[in-house]
Parts: C-alpha cells; structure tokens; sequence
C-alpha cells in the first residue's frame, strides 16, 4: 500500500524537500559531471602532448630506404626496446609493434589482445586514444602510428606503432572523494531542507489550526471567540473574515435566541391564560352535558360537539404546557425504584384500558425510573394504538442487557412508511383521517422528550400487521 501525504502539513514539507532534494540533486550530477569531464579532458591532453612530444623527438632507425618499412629487417628488437624505453614513465606501459614484432615494458601487464580491434585499425591512420577499464582499473590507451619526415621533406608512415596505458587511478579516486563529498552535502542540504519545511510548514499552518480551532469552538457553541489579525497577506484576510463571519452568526443567533424565548413565553403565557377559562368551560360543560339527552335533537348534537371540542382543547392546552416545561429546561426526573409489572397496570387501569390490552410482564421486575413520566410514555403510546390501531392491543416489558425495554403494538393497517420518520415531530399527524382526530399531534413528541429524559430512546417500526413502538430505557 503506497502511503499518500494528505495532511497539508506533511504535503508542505514533502513538496519543499522534494524541490529543495531534486535542486540539490541536479546541481550536484551537473557539477560532478563537469568536474569529471575537465579532469579527464585535462589528463587526456597531457597525456597526448606528452606522447606525441616524445614521438617527435625519438630518433628512428634508418633502413634501406628512405623510410623504415615494416618489411625491412635492419629494424630490431633492440630498436624496439629503445622506442619503449622513450616512451616509458612511471607507472606508465608501452608497446611497440612493427609488423610480427612486438616490444613490451618490463613487467608490463598488458598484451596486444587488451587493445580494442577497431583502436588498432584508427590509429593505422591518426593519433588516437580511448578510456578502457582493465582489470577493474581505468585506464587512458594512446595509439599512434610513428612517422618520419623523409628527404622530400613528407611525414610517412614508418610501420612502428607505438601503444601507450596511462593509469586513471589517482583521478578517479579524485572523483570518487568528489562523489563522496557531494553525497555528504545532500544529506546536510536534506537535514536543512525538512528543518526549513517544518519550521516554514508551521509557521504557515499555525494560523489555519488557530482558525480550526476557532471555528470547531464556534460550532460547539463559543459565538464570543475571535482570532487576532497579523500581517497583510492571504491568511489574514482569512482571519479577518473569520472574525466578521463569527461576529454576523453571534448577532443572527443572538436574535434567533431572543425571537424562540419569547416564542416559548409566548405558548406558556398562552397556555396558562387558557387554563382557567377552559377549567371553568369545562365544569359548565360536564354540567349541561348531563342534561344534553333531554334538549331537542339539533340542541343536544351541538352540546355534545362543544363538549368533545372543549375537552381536545383542554388536551391541546396541557399538552403545550408540558412541551413549554421540556423546551425551557424546566422537566425534571424523579427516579424511584418501582415495579414495572403495577405500574403499568395501574396506568392501564386508571383509563380503563385493562379489559383491551393484553400485558405481559415477569412477575417481581423492579427498575428505577420516573413513574409520572413512564406513565405519560406508556398512556400516549397505547391511546395511540387504541385510536389508530386495531386489536389485539399487545404491552410486553422485559429486562435488557442493560436496562428496560417496553413495547407497544397494534394489528392495524400500521403507519405509512413515508410517516414513519415524523411521527414524532410535533403536531405531525400520519394520514389525512387523523387531521381531525382528538389527538393534539403533541403526543408522540412529549413520549420522546420523557424517553429521552430518561437517557433512552423512543423508536417505532412498521410490523405486519400494525404498528410496534419500542421503548429502551437504560439503568441509572
């Protein structure tokens, strides 16, 4: 797996040591390039001049003719010796050929089989040389064909050739001290090319972690925090932008604050002046409905529509009272240590609810919780079930892993799956015939919000048939 920087700060530093790497490298290749080319060139030319010299000094055998051929026997092998001898230096070797005749340094370690064929047939025609490697050793070769002037005043070719090795050791070892020295400086370049990276990539992503500071901050709530504006470059225009951005949102959620505060003082103010009239509607109400029998038709269809609208609006105002209480902070949990089994019997019981709803319970489960809210929970759950649903009607509480889990389901024709994620919404109600329904639509949000305050949470899934609600409440 090829590992790919994707911090912007790691990204700065490969980037940086990777121009100031690569600069470094080239400069170094070219240099050493050049250096090696103007030492070899230096110790070529010296060594040419230095040969073909000799060559124009040395005093050739006189043959027959006019010029020495290589056919012509007064040259010998003393002639030959003498040649090499003019051409000998230390450390240097020589051969010199002449037809079948070969003459060689003493102790020399080369043949006339370490010369390159094509070496032999260029230096029949010119001086020639060449850099060969020889026994893992550098050395320079010189070919040249000897020639001599002759009575007409002509250079010719005399048949003597005249091949000379020269030692490479010392340049090359120049050149390898050379290579040395500048691997050693790549490394030094690399050390202070990623201490500059780092200290460059911090010093230029210093002010973007301040500003993901900042804005984590901002997003967690912190409206007052603001960053100081340094310099006059991009980042500062980003800072100053950030503290303006900061500042408009603190005003915009600032407004928002004030306009939901006075929203929900507003319902409660509301909901509290609605409580007595309604109380005092209501007592009145129970009274005439006593006696709705015994008014005419059309007399008592309209007491008893006011009585069922009286009593849903005396459902809607508590239901806007409790939803006040959970939005001002104000709901508190009271645990105590019940009996799930009675508990929930009792709130079945006090609506009337126990000959329709089927409850399965182990005997002896106690847990901690709040009975009011429980009950709250457990009553708009199965209301809900008994006003949309259809029988059996089933409640099962059991024991968890990690706390309590009660569920509630109807064999209805079940939500709409398009419902299921608003059910709890406020004032949400699923289907055109429940607009009208007695329900508040505050219900299933006031079960989450006691759920919740709990630490648990409140689910519903479709079954087939019906509707399952799923109440999981954790151990304190």
């Amino acid at each position: 797996m090829t590992w790919v920087p994707t911090g912007l700060r790691a990204r700065l530093v490969v980037a940086f040591t990777l121009v100031a790497v690569t600069a470094s490298a080239m400069v170094a290749v070219l240099g050493y390039q050049l250096v090696r080319r103007e030492l070899l060139d230096r110790v070529e030319r010296g060594a040419v001049t230095d040969v073909r010299e000799t060559l124009s000094k040395i005093t050739l055998p006189v043959g027959v003719g006019d010029v020495v051929w290589p056919s012509d026997t007064t040259v010998t092998d003393e002639d030959l010796g003498a040649l090499v001898g003019a051409l000998e230096a230390p450390e240097r070797a020589v051969i010199v050929t002449y037809g079948d005749l070969r003459e060689t340094s003493f102790g020399a370690r080369f043949t006339m089989s370490d010369v390159p064929d094509q070496l032999r047939w260029q230096a029949a025609q010119r001086l020639v040389y060449q850099r060969l490697r020889f026994k893992d050793q550098p050395w320079l070769l010189i070919a040249a064909q000897i020639q001599r002037t002759g009575y007409e005043g002509v250079p010719r070719p005399t048949g003597l050739t005249a091949y000379v090795f020269l030692p490479l050791r010392d340049e090359e070892r120049v050149l390898s001290r050379l290579l040395t020295a500048l691997l050693q400086a790549g490394v030094i370049t690399l050390t202070i090319a990623l201490t500059v990276a780092l200290l460059s990539a911090r010093r230029v992503l210093l002010p973007v972690r301040r500003l993901g500071a900042a804005a984590r901050a901002l997003g967690s709530g912190d409206l007052n925090v603001r960053l100081p504006v340094r310099g006059r470059d991009e980042l500062a225009e980003l800072t100053a932008t950030f503290n303006e951005t900061a500042a408009a949102l603190e005003d915009t959620v600032g407004e928002l604050r004030t306009l939901e505060s006075m929203s929900r003082r507003f319902v409660a103010d509301v909901s509290h002046e609605l409580r007595t009239p309604l109380t005092a509607m209501t007592a009145v109400t129970d009274m005439l409905a006593e006696d709705a029998e015994k008014l005419p038709d059309d007399a008592g269809q309209a007491m008893r529509i006011v009585v069922r609208e009286i009593d849903r609006l005396r459902v809607l105002v508590e239901h806007l009272i409790e939803i006040s209480r959970f939005d001002a902070g104000a709901a508190l949990l009271r645990r105590e240590t019940v009996d799930v089994g009675d508990t929930l019997a009792d709130s079945l019981q006090v609506r009337g609810w126990a000959d329709q709803v089927k409850l399965t319970v182990p005997v002896g489960l106690a847990f901690s919780l709040d009975p009011r809210r429980f009950d709250v929970v457990v009553a708009n759950l199965v209301g809900n079930a008994l006003s949309h649903g259809a029988p059996p009607v089933l409640v099962t509480a059991a024991p968890t892993a990690d706390g309590l889990e009660v569920m509630v389901r109807d064999h209805g024709t079940g939500i709409p799956g398009h419902s299921l994620p608003y059910i709890f919404d406020r004032f949400y109600k699923a289907g055109s015939d429940r607009a009208r329904s007695m329900g508040s639509g505050l219900g299933l949000a006031i079960a989450r919000a006691n759920a919740e305050l709990h630490g648990g949470r409140l689910t519903a899934e479709r079954c087939d048939p019906g509707t399952l609600f799923r109440l999981r409440i954790p151990r304190p």
